[in-house]
């Protein structure tokens, strides 16, 4: 766990103090975020062995549950930062009465929006334009990743907060071990009982053959087990934080607290839902392009994750530092956390869009053995491959702003930017481009939010003064 109390106790820190921090937590932060992707990696991996509708059903409903996963996090980040604030304000029983607040609060929203997607999940493929052939294991799909939401909530809000008190490695390490019982899990529910060749010899490998339902389980499932060990860290290991100790709180939210995570999440919640409903558009402008443009949109998305999930690792770590400066007064610590970050972020994503370019078959071809889904995702994620250093400037500011509470106008300028540039350019392009249009709109809006995002960094017009 970094060791935030320098922070907390007003040293003086050195630029290279500063910089070895901001990596200290962003490694582990990275590693997290990655391994989320390779989750969703290995989901992909596996359903497109079974065929292109069921590839195409998973894909038809990824941006959905985006939506769905997204709001529930956001709500919880207006928990954690207050989290952040209150330990960096050296104030750590305030930090716990937030965080058994943060519990009941989003186990509500988490339980809500579960029971909204299980009510239209069996509509939601037929309203995004979804083909019969694909519908009804849509459908399924969905519903199932929807009925685990309540927990995969107090995930984020567990993981969330072990971050804004500096622990990195707990969350990262726990999401590994998910992309690992996630494997296994798959391995024996997607696929039916079969031979394989082992080393020479054959070996019967046991299976339920539930095809993309084996899928929705084995990950629902892996991410359940990894919500209550993470909820178990925070509760009961973490310092400054766990309920072990001889203090009275009440888990029943009061109003400021509750008025003070409002004003930071909701922006963040209808950015996202907004955000989302673009994702969405957009699957409506691909769905009439077929199964194949379908499928390979999915499983672009999924490869090009690789390459932007570390951006969002290091946006975590910029959010605990830039709270925790914030919460102890050392503004001049806010904005330069703020740079380094941003600097540390478009160098790593630079050289994975790089990468990216480079191994865009072999990551298409680890996802699917359809050559038709291979060949045109290679071609869209070379086109995204160029959009990757700006996107990163994107990503770790909003995470910066994120720490002191600024999100409003961040909110704005996301969904501001989707909405204005990449909706309408995929419309135009897409009808004769197909899918290329779609991605060329999406590299064109990710390198147009990129410098509105710098543009407000440097206006430093984020940091509040009062």
């Amino acid at each position: 766990m970094a060791d935030l109390s320098c922070i907390r106790s007003g040293q003086p820190l050195s630029l290279r103090r500063q910089a070895a921090l901001t990596a200290t937590l962003a490694i582990p932060a990275i590693l997290a975020q990655l391994s989320n992707i390779i989750m969703f990696y290995i989901d992909a991996s596996m359903v497109g062995r079974i065929g292109v509708n069921g590839a195409a059903a998973v894909g038809l409903m990824n941006s959905s549950l985006w939506l769905f996963w997204g709001v529930c996090a956001s709500v919880t980040t207006g928990f954690s930062v207050q989290v952040a604030h209150r330990l960096g304000a050296s104030d750590p029983a305030g930090a716990r009465n937030v965080m058994r607040q943060g519990i009941t609060s989003c186990l509500v929203v988490g339980l809500t929006i579960a029971a909204i997607g299980i009510a239209i999940g069996g509509q939601l493929p037929h309203w995004l334009g979804g083909r019969d052939e694909i519908c009804a294991d849509a459908s399924i799909y969905f519903m199932i990743y929807t009925g685990a939401l309540p927990l995969l909530t107090m995930n984020y809000l567990a993981s969330g907060t072990l971050r804004a008190a500096g622990n990195m490695k707990v969350p990262a390490l726990l999401n590994v071990a998910m992309c690992l019982m996630d494997v296994v899990f798959n391995w024996f529910l997607i696929f039916p009982t079969r031979e394989i060749d082992l080393w020479g010899t054959t070996v019967t490998m046991p299976g339920c053959g539930w095809g993309v339902t084996g899928a929705a389980i084995g990950t629902a499932g892996a991410e359940v087990i990894t919500a209550l060990l993470t909820m178990y860290w925070m509760l009961c290991r973490q310092p400054d934080l766990h309920l072990r100790r001889p203090e009275r709180g009440s888990f029943r939210p009061v109003k400021a607290v509750l008025q003070r995570a409002t004003k930071i999440a909701t922006p963040m919640t209808l950015e996202h839902a907004v955000f989302c409903g673009a994702q969405i558009m957009i699957t409506i402008i691909v769905a009439p392009l077929g199964s194949v443009a379908i499928a390979a949109n999915a499983f672009a998305v999924t490869a090009e994750s690789l390459c932007y999930m570390p951006g969002f690792g290091i946006g975590d770590a910029a959010t605990t530092l830039t709270g925790q400066s914030y919460g102890a007064g050392r503004l001049d610590l806010v904005e330069r956390f703020c740079h380094l970050a941003v600097f540390l972020g478009v160098g790593v994503m630079t050289i994975m869009g790089i990468a990216l370019y480079i191994t865009a078959p072999w990551m298409m071809d680890l996802l699917t053995d359809v050559e038709a889904i291979s060949t045109l995702g290679t071609e869209v994620l070379r086109i995204e491959a160029w959009a990757e250093p700006l996107y990163a400037a994107s990503i770790v500011a909003y995470g910066a702003f994120v720490g002191v509470g600024d999100t409003l106008l961040p909110a704005i300028m996301n969904f501001g930017s989707i909405w204005a540039v990449r909706i309408p350019l995929a419309a135009i392009l897409a009808p004769g481009m197909g899918l290329r249009g779609v991605w060329i709109a999406m590299a064109v809006e990710l390198c147009f939010r990129g410098a509105i995002f710098l543009w407000r960094m440097y206006s430093r017009r984020w940091i509040p003064r009062s």
